[in-house]
């Protein structure tokens, strides 16, 4: 038994250097597909987030309008509207708001480059 072992483990022999070439280059492909549909998904996610922002701002900003006293107006700015307690501290990364504090008053919500 040993014997028959020994003789089968001598007639194996490793990969041969065009096999290991012929993996090597296949996985270098497919890592490359991998890397270039991995950046289109990220482009992807600033879009969402920048979108996401702007819809998160003009939120506050008409929940800040709902809840101001008498003279109803929209915040002046980010920070208004985190002192507020309607954004969290976190300064928003992809949009800006600003409003205006007369009659009539408006707030525009202003998107970074996405």
């Amino acid at each position: 038994m040993i014997t028959k072992l020994r003789a089968a483990t001598a007639e194996e022999s490793g990969f041969t250097l065009v096999e290991l070439l012929i993996v090597i280059s296949i996985l270098g492909i497919l890592a490359g597909v991998v890397v270039f549909s991995v950046r289109g998904i990220t482009d992807d996610g600033t879009v969402a987030a920048c979108k996401t922002e702007k819809s998160i701002l003009a939120a506050a900003q008409e929940a800040y309008y709902a809840k101001d006293a008498a003279p109803k107006n929209y915040a002046p700015n980010v920070a208004a509207l985190q002192t507020a307690g309607l954004l969290g501290s976190d300064a928003p990364a992809y949009a800006s708001t600003t409003g205006t504090a007369a009659p009539g008053s408006t707030y525009t919500v202003t998107p970074a480059t996405c």
